[in-house]
């Protein structure tokens, strides 16, 4: 709903990042690669272990799946699917890779309706381009603001920076920045009042 403004536009500043960050390793950026593991790691790390049962294990697929992306980050292609999907199939590949090699192969195996379930957590692809269009609608409303509406926003919500540190940074009275992000999540609601019919965020 438009309620959930706030948090499609974090879910799609996310997106954004780890787009560029990925584009950042593959040019060899190995900051780029720490910050988006200490972005996108948690969500790795969960799959791992609902694939594996094993913390350890875990962690070490986890590992694995962030070695392949700095071998293999220019290969990544958006316009086939977000950068957490993209992850989480690496994910879902090096943890059955893991699980197959053990010696305790047997122990592992699952019943059908198990396997399934793990499928399942990967991202939809009919969820995934919804989302996609989301942002879309989200940049555009966006490109509509007044400037000192939109980059306090901006900073905001794809920067992580609090209302004192946009305040510090653009050299405004706190009061301003307030009332400039208030007006401009307003014009946005508007902008944006035809997801609220029939679309869950």
């Amino acid at each position: 709903m438009v309620e959930a403004l706030p948090k499609l536009i974090e879910r799609c500043s996310g997106e954004q990042e780890w787009t560029f960050l990925i584009r950042r390793a593959a040019e060899g950026d190995e900051t780029a690669l720490a910050d988006l593991y200490d972005g996108t790691s948690q969500f790795v790390y969960s799959l791992a272990l609902r694939i594996l049962g094993d913390s350890m294990a875990a962690e070490e697929a986890c590992i694995d799946v962030y070695h392949q992306v700095w071998r293999q980050a220019a290969t990544y292609d958006p316009q086939r699917g977000t950068p957490l999907a993209w992850l989480l199939m690496l994910t879902r590949s090096r943890a059955i890779d893991r699980r197959r090699a053990s010696r305790h192969q047997r122990e592992w195996e699952e019943p059908l309706d198990t396997t399934l379930s793990v499928q399942s957590c990967a991202e939809d692809p009919e969820e995934d381009a919804i989302i996609a269009e989301r942002c879309r609608l989200v940049q555009k409303a966006l490109a509509c603001l007044k400037p000192e509406q939109r980059e306090p926003i901006e900073l905001a919500y794809f920067f992580g920076l609090s209302q004192s540190e946009i305040a510090n940074r653009l050299q405004q009275p706190l009061g301003t920045i307030k009332t400039r992000i208030r007006l401009g999540m307003m014009k946005l609601r508007e902008l944006l009042l035809p997801l609220e019919e029939g679309i869950r965020v």
